[in-house]
This record gives C-alpha cells, structure tokens and sequence, in this order.
C-alpha cells in the first residue's frame, strides 16, 4: 500500500438523518443499513427508505442482511435502492447473485473453519471479515486476532469487529485492509453515532493512509 492509497470507510447501522449528514461530510465511503433481524440496529423498509433519500451519490449504500428471505430483500432492493447488498448469514453463492447488485459477504472469525469461508463466493466485490462466530449475529464491537488473516489471496476484504478510534491506525498499518467497517466503535449507544468520535476515526484511517 502506498502513501497515495486510499483505505475505503463504511459506517455501518446507520439510524439518523444527522449522522447520515456527518458521514457525507466526512466523506467516507459507504453506510450500512441493516435489515437483519437480531440486529439492535434494525431499520424497517419505510425509515431506512426515508434515510436513503438524503444520502448523495458519492457514496455507496448497503443494505446489510442475515438469513433474510428473498422476498424481504427484493422489497428493500426496491423501495430503498442500495447499491451493495451485504450477507452475514448461511446465504450461498446462488442467492447473493441472484439479485443483480454487487455484494459483500461476512466471514465470519470468531471460530473455526475460516479458511474454507474465505475461499466461498467468488463473485463478491469484497470479503468482510467480522469478530463473531459462525452462525451468531456481528455487531459485538469485539475485535478478533489479525493474525489469523491469510494474506496473498488477492482478495479485497474490509475487517471489522471491535474498532474504534483508538485502534484503527494500528489496524490499518497491520492488517493493510482494502477498507474497514465500524458500527458500535463510533456510537454512544445502539444505532445512535458520536459525531467527534465520527470524526476522530476518519482522521486515524487517513493519518494511517499517510504512514504507509
């Protein structure tokens, strides 16, 4: 990674109109909307549509799923619009494909088998590696061993699970991830985001950036 290289951001569990705005103007790259439904974070269809409608073109919306149906993610395709989708649950390569937007698919590395999920899902854009254990919802703001990263693969993957402010300069410089992926890091309470430490997580990202 060079010093011109550009670590992709997504806040993820978006809730508020406000702090849609405060991630516009930080320009980071992505949100999160999350439509699983263990998630604390949860939105229905006509607020998580409501919060689309002020989001600007630069940046991606994703719309987060876990064991959905396909029906319930055809109705938020359409009424929301996303321009990702992303997986966390047993969805197999078929159903991610079958909707035609690119996705994301969670790894997830809180337990064994992670070389086996990393080599599924050829077709997704990116490989988002989270904390949790198979089968159990992300979110936790737990962070797991970076050293369990099989590097060389080529693959694209954001990490996530327990970052924050205080860890993301050190994440980047040692993990060296196409992008990373906060929720509970940047909030002072479920779905609900701290603009300053919004703020402070751009600037370690980028300050990271910098160093390499």
């Amino acid at each position: 990674m060079s010093a011109a290289a550009h670590t992709r951001i997504k806040f993820c569990g978006m809730t508020r109109p406000q702090d849609v705005a405060i991630a516009s103007d930080l320009g980071v790259d992505a949100i999160g909307l999350v439509f699983a439904q263990r998630s604390s974070r949860r939105l229905d269809i006509a607020r998580a549509a409501a919060l689309r409608a002020d989001v600007p073109a630069s940046l991606d919306v994703v719309a987060l799923f876990m064991d959905n149906t396909a029906e319930e993610v055809a109705r938020v395709i359409e009424a929301v619009g996303p321009t990702l989708l992303q997986f966390h649950g047993r969805e197999d390569e078929a159903f991610c494909d079958a909707f035609g937007l690119p996705y994301w698919k969670a790894v997830a590395m809180g337990g064994e088998g992670e070389a086996d999920a990393l080599s599924r899902h050829p077709a997704a854009r990116a490989l988002l590696l989270d904390s949790h254990a198979p089968g159990a919802a992300g979110g936790t703001g737990e962070r797991f061993d970076w050293s369990r990263i099989p590097h060389g693969s080529g693959r694209a993957f954001l990490l996530a699970g327990g970052l924050h402010p205080d860890n993301v300069f050190d994440a980047v410089r040692t993990v060296r991830p196409w992008g990373v992926d906060v929720s509970s890091g940047i909030e002072s309470a479920p779905g609900e985001k701290d603009a300053a430490k919004m703020r402070r997580f751009v600037e370690e990202v980028r300050r990271a950036d910098a160093a390499l």
